[in-house]
């Protein structure tokens, strides 16, 4: 297992500043307001060379348990068991608070090592702070600046010991050298080459193939509204309280990943932050979430889209739905809390009514029920998300395509352009997957009327498999050689 660090302390003392820095870039969402991070959120990070595993988590606090800060600081001291070691953070500019002492009276009883981390030391303002931390009794105290970078080598060097440790009891090198990537051969780069253009000419694949790699984990996020059950849905699968749930809407404001396993595939699950119209947005902070949820979409490969059995499909639902098909990403529409639907048949009714009516340009879009906090309907959810996602890695043979555009053409050939000319399909093929994307050689595709552009992607769609996924057509004018 890697070396695993976590990050604890109240709110607002900069552990997400920290986190962001040694991840290297900013995966956490940084704000003024306090109690920002409610999630456990884990990435790889880096210190000078010293590679492991970093968790960020809630600000501690005192509290009721059944309350949503009880039940963030319950979620953060039990990241402590799946950790190596802790830094205890606190601002040395506010100097020690009487929160800071009873977490480190906390943390002294605990097995997991301690490393007392001032942060904000830039200047002399933090002095008497740092040496007020040699009273918590965990040891020297070390220095730095999350924002400004500072301190990061004696925060290496209060690290090495349990790296090392950690190291010599699997019988590992600390900085051990990344593996040389392997050089392809002037054969394999020009496979290589040629399938990336779509040119797959060779007679033993088969017209109708899937492209997908099995090897790296299939990027899946959860996106709806806020209270639509997304966190609950995840805790789900994997089987444990991992995300933080309740009543309360919005509780999740950063993208949280989750690495999991499904029927031997590996499967990285992204919680997001739920999504709102833009009119209610208004607080600086939910705008940041909304970014970053917007960010998971783009670099998901298939979207689950939760929405509430007794409110199926509303404005804010298509809106998202477009969001991702424009995106070109695999959608999957599960109904959460199907044990509380007041009207089964009804809701079912207004959702294919819906999609019909709304997204006609993705037809067959896979549509699950569930219950998410009875566990019913899980399986079934994701089976349609892994069969979507070979559906949206599909690649097409270019001599079956063209085979299809010929038959098409023949029986229902394009309409006159506006100058009443003919307007020539001669050839087509397939560029990329994910999502399947043609390219046709047309001689006016300026006047190819939208209709026609429809009758092609459905007759796509139904004569090699493409349902539910987006399809994306590009029309290109062929060059004239004489023209000069």
């Amino acid at each position: 297992m890697t070396f695993t660090v976590a990050i604890i302390g109240r709110p607002n003392v900069g552990k997400s500043t920290l986190f962001n820095r040694l991840v290297g870039r900013k995966e956490a969402i940084v704000h003024d307001f306090p109690g920002v991070t409610r999630d456990r959120k884990e990435r790889k990070a880096s210190l000078l060379g010293l590679d492991f595993r970093v968790i960020d988590t809630a600000g501690l606090e005192e509290a009721d348990p059944e309350s949503l800060a009880g039940r963030m600081s319950a979620m953060t001291l039990g990241s402590l068991s799946q950790a190596d070691v802790v830094l205890f953070l606190f601002d040395a500019r506010a100097g020690v608070t009487p929160m800071d002492e009873h977490f480190a009276d906390v943390l002294r009883k605990q097995p997991t090592p301690v490393v007392v981390v001032a942060n904000k030391c830039e200047g002399r303002a933090a002095e008497a702070g740092m040496m007020e931390a040699y009273g918590f009794g965990l040891g020297e105290p070390v220095g730095i600046s999350a924002e400004h970078g500072t301190g990061m080598g004696d925060l290496l060097e209060a690290l090495l010991p349990y790296a090392r440790a950690h190291a010599a009891e699997r019988g590992e090198t600390l900085f051990g050298e990344e593996p040389e990537t392997p050089v392809l051969t002037a054969e394999e780069q020009a496979a290589l080459d040629d399938e990336s253009l779509g040119a797959d000419e060779d007679p033993s694949l088969p017209a109708v193939r899937t492209e997908e790699d099995v090897t790296k984990p299939l990027r899946l996020a959860i996106v709806g509204r806020p209270n639509t059950g997304k966190s609950t849905f995840v805790n789900a699968l994997i089987g444990q309280e991992r995300l933080l749930t309740g009543p309360e809407a919005g509780v999740t404001r950063d993208a949280i990943s989750v690495d999991w396993t499904y029927k031997d595939r590996a499967i990285e699950l992204v919680d997001t932050a739920g999504l709102r119209r833009k009119a209610r947005i208004q607080e600086s902070l939910e705008r940041l979430s909304v970014g970053d949820t917007l960010h998971a979409v783009r670099m998901a490969e298939v979207v689950i889209l939760m929405i509430d059995a007794n409110m199926v499909m509303d404005k804010q639902d298509l809106t998202i739905a477009r969001l991702v098909i424009e995106e070109g990403r695999a959608l999957v529409i599960a109904v959460n809390k199907w044990d509380a639907a007041e009207d089964r048949a009804a809701s079912l009714q207004r959702l294919n009514d819906r999609l019909e009516a709304s997204l006609p340009q993705v037809r067959g879009i896979p549509t699950v029920t569930l219950s998410a906090i009875r566990g019913q309907g899980l399986d079934k959810v994701m089976d349609a998300v892994l069969k979507v996602h070979r559906i949206w890695n599909t690649r097409v043979s270019t001599s079956a395509l063209n085979r299809w555009l010929e038959h098409t053409l023949t029986r229902h050939p394009p309409p006159l352009s506006k100058s009443k000319r003919r307007i020539k399909l001669r050839y087509m093929t397939q560029p990329k997957a994910r999502p399947p994307t043609f390219a046709v050689s047309c001689s006016r595709p300026e006047d190819l009327p939208e209709a026609y552009v429809r009758y092609l992607v459905n007759g796509l769609r139904e004569d090699f498999g493409l349902a539910g996924v987006p399809i994306r057509m590009h029309f290109r004018k062929p060059k004239n050689p004489y023209v000069d």
